[in-house]
């Protein structure tokens, strides 16, 4: 069986490769997906996701708005069964934002070897500014 840092590294590998299927493969059935955004940021993917399909509609509005250039997850902080991964980024909003550079963070809960909740959150003032 894989530690939960090494199932959050292949998740984030498949998401490198944008393979939306071996995330959700990774992914209990019942997943909790958060992302943390203000509603008067204008960002659609933000919100809470429940189970596999959903998960996978969020990963469509993603790519939907956000055009992510560069994405480099920096730090895992691993327990048993969580790990806190703390990253950067560089995205252009779609469909005229310009270019930002920013940090976030994600922090995952595993059941049984799989991702049972994910929370994420980045710095959504800078991505605010950039779809204007």
């Amino acid at each position: 069986m894989s530690t939960p840092s090494e199932v959050v590294q292949q998740a984030y590998a498949a998401f490198g490769r944008r393979d939306i299927p071996g995330i959700l493969a990774l992914l209990t059935d019942d997943v909790e997906w958060r992302f943390h955004a203000s509603p008067s940021t204008g960002i659609p993917y933000g919100g809470k996701f429940t189970g596999k399909k959903e998960v996978e509609a969020w990963f469509v509005m993603l790519a939907q708005n956000d055009d992510i250039q560069q994405f480099e997850p920096r730090e895992f902080l691993a327990g048993p069964d969580h790990v806190t991964v703390l990253g950067w980024e560089r995205v252009r909003p779609l469909p005229n934002g310009t270019p930002f550079d920013g940090e976030w963070v994600h922090v995952f809960t595993l059941k049984g070897g799989k991702i049972s909740r994910w929370i994420g959150t980045a710095d959504t003032a800078a991505r605010q500014a950039a779809a204007k």
